[in-house]
């Protein structure tokens, strides 16, 4: 539709153009015509000066009429094509200007397409990453719960394999016990007479074994200051296993502490002497890493505390005392964490459950 316009525009101005210059030619002639002599010979007659004078007059007027006519028809028409060439020109700025905003529209028409397409390809490569990585993290959610499944039940296994072997080595323990018991009993009657130097024996045995127990407790606690760092990382998962074995282990205890009580002689005695001498040991432990204040002098606390088999600190409970000094001495318990034992489990077992009064000296 434009390129008809643009063509019908064409062809008015060279129309015009042609238009005009045929009026210049005729009015060429026109007046070529009007000024061409009188080709045949004019007699001599008398005129009359003043009629010849008006005659000319009057020719001169017409010829000056028509000029001015014919000047004033191609100013006309110089005008009009003027107007025509004008009109012609913008038809064609309006034709080009009607081009360019229709190449322009489809340049942005084209760009807008593209433009969407290119949101669409991303929003489309979007979606498939979001739903890869939904695909991935469920996958990962999957073998972390596996995981995480097949970890527990190897604990449970390990905790489980623990608790037998322990329960086996009391068990085994507890047996040759009875067995030595028994021995002993059988023997009884025999030894009557070798009793005072049996028992003189066993005292001195009990007093050298609780002398290397002291000993091996002192390098414990050096070797326990140097890993208590690493203690209180383990301690969690440490209390959280023990727990589950002391399950096990007490019921084996109870047994073994009603077989204990009946025994009574040199051994409760021996008992009571390393729960004494070990309580001491744990008061200067508590006592070494207390954070002291003058306020405390004179004052004191009693703590509960529940130990392991193997001294790992379980539970500290204040029982009664002076509040901030019972603090005090909780946050140095608490640091210690894991505490020297012996090697008899009777002792140990008292050592498990055991009350310490802390009173801090000038």
């Amino acid at each position: 539709m434009k390129n008809n316009n643009y063509t019908t525009s064409v062809i008015i101005s060279l129309f015009l153009h042609a238009l005009l210059l045929i009026a210049l030619i005729w009015g060429a002639d026109f007046a070529m015509t009007e000024s061409k002599p009188a080709g045949n010979a004019i007699q001599a007659v008398v005129v009359d000066p003043a009629l010849v004078h008006q005659q000319a007059q009057r020719i001169r007027d017409q010829r000056q009429a028509a000029q001015k006519a014919e000047q004033d028809r191609l100013k006309r028409l110089e005008q009009q094509a003027d107007a025509l060439e004008k009109q012609r020109k913008a038809e064609a700025e309006r034709v080009r200007k009607l081009k360019e905003d229709k190449l322009a529209a489809e340049k942005a028409t084209r760009e807008a397409e593209a433009e969407r397409k290119a949101k669409q390809e991303a929003a489309e490569k979007a979606e498939q990453l979001r739903q890869q990585k939904l695909v991935e993290q469920r996958k990962a959610e999957a073998a972390a719960k596996k995981a995480d499944a097949e970890r527990k039940v190897k604990e449970a296994a390990a905790a489980k394999a623990e608790a037998e072997r322990k329960a086996k080595q009391e068990a085994a323990e507890k047996a040759e016990q009875l067995r030595q018991q028994k021995v002993a009993e059988q023997r009884k009657a025999e030894e009557a007479a070798k009793k005072a130097e049996a028992d003189r024996k066993a005292k001195e045995a009990a007093k050298k074994k609780a002398e290397e127990a002291a000993k091996l407790a002192e390098q414990k606690r050096i070797e326990a200051e140097k890993q208590r760092k690493e203690s209180e990382r383990k301690a969690a998962e440490a209390k959280a296993k023990q727990q589950q074995q002391e399950a096990a282990l007490d019921n084996i205890f109870d047994g073994l502490e009603a077989e204990t009580q009946q025994r009574g002689g040199a051994k409760g005695q021996f008992i009571a002497d390393e729960t004494q001498r070990y309580g001491a040991i744990y008061k200067q432990m508590i006592q070494q890493n207390l954070l002291t204040d003058q306020s405390f002098i004179g004052k004191q606390c009693v703590l509960s505390m529940r130990l392991s088999a193997n001294g790992l600190l379980l539970n500290v409970d204040q029982v009664s005392g002076d509040n901030t000094l019972c603090r005090a001495a909780k946050a140095a318990v608490v640091k210690i964490s894991q505490f020297p034992m012996p090697e008899d489990p009777a002792v140990i077992e008292k050592l498990r459950n055991i009350k310490l009064t802390v009173s801090p000296q000038s």
